[in-house]
């Protein structure tokens, strides 16, 4: 499944719809304005929360984390000792590790487990300028969590380079 993103919204603080392929509004993204911390949530079109996200706080490195019912579900952060400056760790709280790789500033990354390609995200496929797309290869995969930890890294890279 093909999930569309308006890339110049990506700001925190505003709101906007992600689509499907076939430009059905699917999640909604609900910035937080006015926080200490980065903050959004990814809802369905019920308004329904899916996912928390934020900064972690008084964190050695950028942080993000991904939370669902409350209950923390992710982190994410920079690879360390990787000779590829876009590579991202994602540490599940079941002790699953993905690897986030690619080009991350121009949207050409993949997200993996243990090797197997999870989703891809890429502007190649689309006309549309500003758009990205947000691949989900595997039909068992969720791709509310593959979404946030798309836009988490996306985040987290334009953060380190904005501070370079």
């Amino acid at each position: 499944m093909r999930y569309l993103v308006r890339d110049r919204l990506l700001g925190f603080g505003e709101d906007y719809w992600i689509e499907d392929d076939h430009g059905d509004k699917v999640f909604l993204v609900d910035g937080k304005a006015m926080r200490l911390r980065d903050t959004f949530q990814l809802k369905d079109t019920r308004g329904r929360v899916l996912i928390d996200i934020h900064q972690k706080m008084l964190a050695l490195r950028d942080t993000m984390i991904i939370e669902r019912d409350g209950d923390p579900l992710a982190t994410i952060k920079r690879k360390r000792l990787s000779l590829l400056r876009n590579h991202y760790r994602v540490s599940l709280v079941d002790g699953t590790e993905l690897d986030v790789s690619g080009k991350i500033l121009d949207r050409e990354f993949a997200v993996d487990y243990d090797n197997e390609l999870l989703a891809q995200i890429s502007r190649r496929w689309l006309h549309v300028r500003d758009t990205y797309g947000v691949d989900v290869v595997r039909e068992d995969a969720d791709p509310a969590l593959l979404i946030a930890v798309a836009v988490c890294v996306i985040h987290l890279a334009e953060k380190e380079r904005r501070d370079d």
